[in-house]
Parts: C-alpha cells; structure tokens; sequence
C-alpha cells in the first residue's frame, strides 16, 4: 500500500542541479530500509521555484524541501518516510509568511497570488506516464469536442473565453482559428511554435517538459475544428528534454488511439510529428518557422497572405504557440465564462512569466492579467537581492521594452504595456536593480537581434547594426552631440519598414531606456560618465585618501603598474594607465577605493 508520494522535479533547471541523482539514491535508500513499496516517487516538471532546485515534495504532508542533494537522501528516508519527522533544515523557509516550513504551497508567499491554469500539472504529474495525464482530466476535452460540440460551438466557446495568443501578439485565438475554419482546401495544417528564442525565457519548455499531453489535446482539438489532419511542433533541439517528453507522449497517445485514425470512433483523423529549430531566433516568427518546416533558410514572408490563408506548404495554417494551447482543454472543460472570469476586460485568463534577473525567486510564474509588475518583483518575487533598489524590468525580451520604478504598479496585460512602451513577448521578465546600466542593457539586447537577424530586409539587416555601432560609441565614452537624435530616427525608420515583427520591434528596447533613462545617455554622451559604473571604459577607480593607509598592496596588485604613491601615504591612481580591472578593490583591505 502507498503510503507516500515523494515528487522530484525533473525539469531543466532542477536536472541541471543533480535531481535524477536524488532519483537513483532515493530509490537504493528506500530498497535499502525495505520500504520501496510503500513510497512512490514521481518524477515531474518544474515547480516554478527554480532558483531553490533541485526541489522535492512529499505528500500527504506537502513538505517543500528544496536544494536537496543527495547526502541528504538518507535522513529524509529514516527521519521523514520512516519516523514521520519532517528534517527543518532542508524545508524551504518562506521567510515573508514567517513558516517554519511550508506545509501548502499556496500558503507561500511565491505561490499564494499564482494562477495556475497553463501551469496546472507542471510538477504535479509524472509527464511520462500518459494514465497521470488521464487521471486529471485529459483527454476529456477532445472527447468533448468530437462526441458534443460542433466546429462552431468551440470557436464560440473560445470568441467568448477572451482567449489572446500567448506568443507576443496578442491575437485573438478565436478570430485566428475561424480564417482557418473559413478556407476551403484539401489539406490544412495546425502548428505549434516552440522556437523560444527569447533570453531568459522558458516558460514554453516547462509546460513541454511538465505537461506534454495538454499540448497533444490542444493541437487535436484545433485539428477538429478548422478540419485539418496533420499537426507539427517546431521545437528548438537546445530543450533535449522537453523534445523526448513530447515524442514520448506523441507515442502514447498514438498507443491509446489519442493521435491516428478514427479517435474516440468519430471518424476524425489527426497525427503530429516533431521538427527540430537549430536556435535562430528569427524562427520564433511564424511565417519563418514556416519555411523552416517546408525544408528551407528560415526567413520570414511578406504578409497578407497570412498563414490562415496560404501557411504552410501553401495551406491553411494556424500557427499558435505552446502556452496559448495548454489553456484550451481546461477552457473547453470548465467554460469560457471560468476563464473570462481571470484577468481584465481585454487581457482574459493568466499569464506565464519566467522570472529573472535581480530577484529573489527565480523561476516560472503564472499570475491572473492584471496583477501589477510590483506584486510580481516583491510579493511573488521576493524583492531584489542585498537590499538594491528595484531600477527597471524588460519585458517581452529583445522586442520589448524597459519599465522604470516609476511605473512598477502599472498593471501586466497587453494593452498597459503596449501604451508605455513595451509588451508582453512571450512571458520573459527581467529584474534590473541600480546596478544596471540602461545603455548597456539597450546594447545587450540590440547586440542580440543584430546577430539574429535573418538579413533578408536592408532596415533589420543594416539598420540595427548601425544602431549598436552608435551604442558601442556611447558606451565606450566616444558619444557624441547628436548620437541620441540618430539613434531615434533610425528606430522609427526601421520599426515602420522591416519585413516582419522581429525587425519592427528590434528597436524597442533602445526607444523604452531613451524614453525613461535619457539622463543616462546624455550622461555618457556629455559627460563620459557611467552613472551605474558599468560601463567599463567610462569607469573610473578612486582612491579616497582619507581611507588609504599607504599600505601599497593595491600597486603590488595593480599589473599595469597605474597605482604609485609613499609607502603610509594616499596612494593615486593614474586615470590613463588604469585597465578598470577592479584588483585594486579587491586588494585593498581598509575599503579605500571605489568604483565612480
């Protein structure tokens, strides 16, 4: 008899930590004590709280222990499984509710204003056994839709449900879905986009690693409606472990008679195969992941025709990405008026967003649209590390843009940040603090677009490249009276006639930090000074000479030779020699120098 349910989450980030060796040693330990057959282990998706992995809960109790290794296996097993004496140093310490332990996720601070729709089985179910997938719920919605709905009545349910792509857009699924329904051809195609190109952005593989069969029902569900027979997930080969997972699961369901001929015996015929991205973010646009698939350079088309119309192969396609499809079975079982209910009057239902950056907890989050950016950093986050004052947030990745302080009760839904200069991307949400440099941050992420850029329109192609020549120029101390004004004008250009959304959105990230941070521009420009000491080539190291001892184990240290003075006098350091190398500081014992 199970007595027992130990989970251990096998995500990514947790599977990075050692979490399938907690897997091995649990299972000797528990053969060792003789107790294999009353404990089950489960291995799950992520949990959300990455920042602690590897994490594992054990049920009845719901105790969260986290960053467990495996010289901690046997003290769980004879403490915890044996003696029932849950070991306190391991639990995770929600210091904001002041818990000993945390007996109920949604009691902790990190979980208690989550939402987990999306998210819903992620480190709930083993993703590899299709009957735990079964057992809540699954497949019951394409049951539903094939033996008691019509086409129309789900296109209805998801019209009234409010549900927007998940993707960036924000485009109603619905309206999406009923093109494709509209056309009449001999084959049409249902896609999934899991090309997550976006730095820091993983939300789409925990749900492909965690939830795969949501993904599958979803899909089939889309195949039924708009009458197409064949479905692909175009998934990026760097997520080893989501593309196992979902083959996995594409087996079992052909196995259970899910995918195939004739599911549930309705006479609705749909399979799906998997095909693998090499990492170019510009496939993460639909019309290039498109052309990826038919076999060629993934490069976006001029639209219209848009793919509900002509897509793949010249068929009609819809093209939605992983998290917009796991809302649809619980949508199509619990009703459109259940996720209406969730969010704002134009951005219904939840959001996934992989928290990073400056904060606390790092890790995945699905919160109701609407909740604010300052109960994300501080109340589910944890607020940002050493005490540092909150300074931005970017969301939406390199095709977003940056949230000062000023704005951190702003609300998060498409159209509040749309209207200040930024957007909802796919749910990456990167935490800056006063450290940060804004320049700097507007010059990683343009770096990275110039290098994605398929190069196929002359704005997107030489356009950014000349906008990050400009940045390197300011960042370097070599800006100049009128930097500024050229770098906005080139945005505007290439935001109104790049090709596709990847080149119009490129220069968002330097349009956002210029509309709120323009006193740090003109600060490198005019006076050559990094205000967050960044910026390495406008950095200057000081020597306070009131704290300097004259001890001189700063200019031992120095491998330029810039530092010089008498030995029990302020030592100097000369500006033209210094490398801003920092041995200085760590050298020095007495706090004497400074970074400016």
């Amino acid at each position: 008899m199970i007595r027992s349910h130990v989970l251990i989450c096998g995500g990514t980030g947790c599977n990075s930590s050692g979490s399938a060796h907690l897997e091995t040693a649990l299972e000797k330990e528990l053969a060792a004590k003789g107790i294999q057959d009353e404990i089950k282990i489960v291995k799950t998706g992520c949990f959300g709280l990455c920042a602690l992995g590897p994490v594992m809960i054990v049920y009845p109790e719901g105790t969260f222990y986290s960053r467990v290794q495996v010289d901690d296996i046997p003290e769980i097993v004879e403490e915890h499984l044996l003696k029932g004496r849950i070991v306190d140093r391991l639990v995770y310490n929600d210091a904001a509710e002041g818990e000993a332990h945390a007996t109920s996720l949604n009691d902790t601070a990190f979980y208690k204003k989550q939402k987990r729709v999306a998210l819903r089985n992620c480190g709930v179910i083993n993703p590899e056994i299709i009957d735990e997938y079964i057992a809540v719920d699954g497949y019951q919605a394409l049951g539903k839709c094939l033996t008691e709905l019509s086409r129309e009545d789900v296109i209805a349910i998801l019209k009234d449900s409010g549900l927007r792509g998940r993707g960036g857009g924000g485009f109603p699924t619905a309206m999406k879905w009923q093109f494709a329904y509209n056309q009449t051809a001999d084959q049409k195609y249902v896609v999934c986009n899991a090309d997550e190109g976006d730095p820091g952005a993983f939300m789409d593989r925990s749900i492909l690693e965690g939830d795969p069969h949501a993904l599958i029902e979803a899909m089939a569900i889309a195949g039924y409606v708009i009458g197409a027979n064949q479905g692909y997930v175009y998934v990026r080969a760097e997520y080893p472990i989501a593309v196992k997972r979902l083959q996995i699961a594409i087996n079992q369901a052909r196995d259970y008679g899910l995918l195939g001929k004739d599911i549930f015996g309705t006479g609705f015929d749909f399979d799906m195969d998997i095909r693998l991205g090499a990492g170019a973010f510009v496939c993460g646009e639909e019309t290039a992941l498109l052309t990826s698939i038919e076999g060629h350079r993934g490069e976006p088309r001029v639209r219209p025709p848009f793919p509900a119309v002509k897509g793949l192969f010249d068929k009609p396609t819809i093209i939605n990405n992983v998290e917009t499809y796991a809302n649809i079975p619980q949508i199509i079982l619990k009703g459109a008026e259940w996720f209406s209910s969730m969010g704002t009057e134009k951005s219904k239902g939840t959001k996934v967003f992989a928290l990073g950056g400056k904060i606390e907890n790092t890790g995945l989050v699905e919160i109701p649209m609407g909740t604010t950016l300052r109960e994300i950093v501080y109340e589910i986050g944890g607020g940002i590390p050493g005490g540092k004052k909150f300074k931005a947030a970017q969301t939406g990745g390199p095709s977003g843009g940056c949230i000062p302080a000023s704005l951190i009760d702003t609300p998060v839904d498409y159209d509040s940040l749309i209207a200040i200069g930024s957007m909802m991307g796919s749910g990456g949400l990167i935490v800056m603090d006063e450290d940060n440099c804004m320049v700097d941050i507007a010059k990683f992420f343009l770096e990275f677009t110039v290098d994605e850029s398929c190069g196929k329109c002359t704005p997107c192609r030489v356009g950014t490249r000349r906008m990050l020549e400009i940045l390197e120029k300011i960042t370097d101390g070599r800006g100049e009276d009128g930097d500024i004004e050229k770098l906005e004008e080139l945005a505007m250009t290439i935001k109104a006639t790049s090709l596709c959304g990847l080149g119009q959105t490129a220069p968002n990230p330097v349009l956002s930090t210029l509309r709120y941070f323009r006193d740090e521009y003109e600060a490198h420009i005019y006076e050559k000074r990094c205000p967050a000491g960044q910026c390495k080539k406008l950095a200057q190291y000081i020597i306070d000479a009131d704290k300097c001892k004259g001890c001189s184990l700063c200019a031992k240290k120095c491998p330029v030779g810039a530092i010089s003075g008498e030995i029990k006098s302020p030592f100097t350091i000369d500006q033209d020699k210094c490398i801003k190398c920092g041995a200085c500081i760590d050298s020095c014992k007495f706090n004497a120098i400074y970074k400016k």
